[in-house]
């Protein structure tokens, strides 16, 4: 979201160095929104990935996400299609039904970026999900109900949470509820 005021200090092919009023942030030069899917199976299961993240140097467990308009031949692609494509990717599951929750900044203090979540139901797992290339993404169907105490373990065992997956989780208690974000 470029202001007039910004004065662009550094820009790479995937993060931008922004200066407003005499504050610094980051941007994505090469995205049109942020997608985060909380997946639920039909079992009451959530689905989570797991990945390395170089900038920590350690292994997430994560939301299935990823970036709207990043890719040749999806720049046009809205967030409800991004999450789609995203959590067929990551996970091997397509979703009959892909709904919009709600919109969360991922760090106000550091960047503009706002994750856009959206809830994933009626799951067909048609693939074997793993990412894109060098991604090396590993999927976990995890009971509802259990799921706060997977979350614990992995800490447990020196993995890093995002708080993605924990709102993820939250959200995905709500909406088996029926209550609505």
């Amino acid at each position: 979201m470029e202001n007039v005021s910004d004065r662009v200090v550094a820009e790479t092919r995937f993060l931008r160095l922004v200066v407003r009023d005499g504050w610094s942030f980051v941007q994505r030069p090469n995205a049109t929104g942020v997608v985060a899917i909380v997946a639920l199976t039909d079992d009451e299961e959530i689905v989570f990935v797991e990945q390395y993240r170089k900038p920590l140097g350690k292994v997430t467990i994560e939301l299935p996400a990823g970036l709207a308009g990043d890719e040749p031949g999806h720049e046009g692609e809205g967030l409800a299609g991004s999450a789609g494509r995203e959590l067929l990717e990551e996970t091997g599951f397509a979703a009959s039904h892909i709904t919009h929750l709600l919109d969360c900044p991922t760090s106000a203090g550091m960047t503009d970026e706002v994750a856009s979540f959206f809830l994933a139901t009626g799951l067909n797992r048609v693939g074997p999900g793993g990412g894109v290339p060098g991604e090396n993404i590993v999927v976990h169907v995890v009971p509802l109900k259990s799921a706060h105490e997977f979350l614990l373990a992995c800490a447990k065992s020196g993995k890093m949470i995002a708080a993605k997956a924990l709102a993820g989780l939250q959200l995905a208690n709500v909406a088996r509820r029926g209550e609505g974000a």
